[in-house]
């Protein structure tokens, strides 16, 4: 069947978890399940631009009241982290996590986070890393998928995340880069595993190809660029895209049954357009590269997945 991003299907009595939802992809991938039906659990570290977010959705599509709920959710500290997720897993099973939440534009030097980690790899990477661990019950009680978000990037300049923390030879876009690249590696990484276990939960990796704030509509307390904004950001519409376009691939990551685990997402022409399955970067499916990148993980967050109670909830559904 085709599949039309304007009109999802049905997902009433689904709830997701989108993570970064207070602007940009998150937010939009958010509206896009909300219109569908479906309820989210849409977090963000700040209560003030959730607020927002969430009175947006509510101007914007005809949803009942409850079809939000607020989750406040810094994913580079781990602390956060695993109260965030003790909460969502009070709720129930969980239909899917869209792991979004992240730093595009790093710092110029290198800065580390309450926990000792350089702050965009534990933002995008081993946030999020954490996350899916302590969520995997409550995915397998609902045979769930989480959906991790990579980047164009890891083809331009594919960087083996050697030095995960990037102690020495910090740059702001290889700090980006590799977090991306450790992203996409997990995703794949996780599949492998999951599979292994026999966990009924499925891990994608999507990502949103050239999206820029200049080229999306513009919503009170979640996208207003200034005209400046929109007139650079328009001089490159032969490539670039609007961030609720971006939004497609990710939302079709998490809904579509068609997709399976392991799969990589993208816009048709790679920067734009609708979703298609694509090839990841070489670097990003080394499973060598990904072992390493989980072991890392698991020491630099104190979460081991826990794979075999997950396969036991499954079970008992």
């Amino acid at each position: 069947m085709t599949w039309d991003p304007r009109s999802l299907p049905d997902l009433s009595g689904r709830v997701y978890l989108v993570t970064g939802s207070n602007a940009g992809l998150g937010y939009f991938a958010s509206e896009q399940l909300v219109r569908a039906g479906a309820r989210v659990i849409m977090s963000a570290r700040h209560p003030n631009r959730l607020s927002a977010a969430r009175a947006a959705i509510r101007r914007r599509v005809d949803a009942a009241p409850d079809a939000t709920e607020p989750l406040i959710l810094d994913t580079s500290n781990l602390g956060s982290v695993r109260s965030a997720a003790a909460s969502v897993r009070g709720r129930g099973p969980l239909d899917g996590v869209l792991l979004n939440a992240g730093i595009v534009h790093a710092p110029k030097t290198r800065e580390t986070t309450i926990d000792g980690h350089e702050v965009v790899f534990a933002t995008n990477a081993l946030g999020h890393f954490a996350l899916a661990g302590e969520l995997l019950t409550a995915l397998a009680g609902a045979s769930g998928r989480m959906v991790w978000v990579g980047s164009m990037s890891t083809a331009l300049t594919p960087y083996d995340p050697v030095d995960p923390q990037l102690k020495d030879g910090y740059t702001a876009w290889r700090a980006y880069v590799q977090s991306k690249v450790a992203t996409t590696a997990f995703g794949f990484e996780a599949d492998r595993r999951l599979r292994d276990a026999g966990v009924p939960v499925e891990s994608v990796v999507a990502h949103p190809g050239y999206s820029t704030g200049g080229r999306t509509p513009g919503i009170v307390g979640v996208n207003e660029p200034s005209r400046a904004k929109r007139f650079a950001d328009n001089l490159q519409a032969v490539a670039a895209q609007s961030k609720e376009h971006g939004a497609w691939p990710l939302v079709r990551a998490i809904v579509d049954a068609d997709i399976e685990g392991g799969e990589f997402w993208g816009p048709r022409t790679g920067s734009r357009g609708e979703p298609r399955r694509q090839t990841a970067a070489k670097v990003t499916r080394d499973p060598e590269i990904a072992a390493r990148l989980w072991s890392f993980a698991e020491s630099a967050t104190g979460v081991a997945w826990p794979f075999a109670q997950a396969a036991a909830v499954a079970a008992r559904r």
